[in-house]
């Protein structure tokens, strides 16, 4: 079983920046179809941010980050990344990588229930 490791995560103020790694350990990404980015705050249902298909990068957000979160993938480094910018303090949560090997997941990538692996997440917390 590859194992999802996130990085990068931590405390950044309102407008600041922050990308998130995820990186294959054990094994590569290329026996999954698709990578996403899901995130969830206290209290709240993991919501869909990004999703990247590995083969060929073809991208998926949520409405609401579209324009301020960027997905990319470097297929050499076995790492899928996620450019956050004009951070909110709306955007604290604990952001999770996840892998999807099936085809069914690719299509439909804003569900978890698309994902049969996940990293053990990274803290975001933007302050005001």
């Amino acid at each position: 079983q590859v194992h999802l490791v996130e990085s990068g995560g931590g405390l950044v103020q309102t407008g600041g920046s922050l990308r998130l790694s995820c990186a294959a350990s054990g094994g590569t990404f290329s026996n999954y179809r698709g990578l996403g980015w899901f995130r969830q705050a206290p209290g709240k249902e993991r919501e869909f941010a990004a999703a990247i298909t590995w083969s060929d990068g073809t991208t998926t957000y949520a409405d609401s980050l579209k324009g301020r979160f960027t997905i990319s993938r470097d297929n050499a480094k076995n790492t899928v990344y996620l450019q956050m910018n004009t951070l909110k303090p709306e955007d604290t949560a604990v952001y999770y990588c996840a892998a999807t090997s099936s085809t069914w997941g690719i299509l439909r990538p804003q569900y978890p229930q698309a994902y049969n692996n996940w990293g053990q997440g990274t803290q975001v917390t933007v302050s005001s």
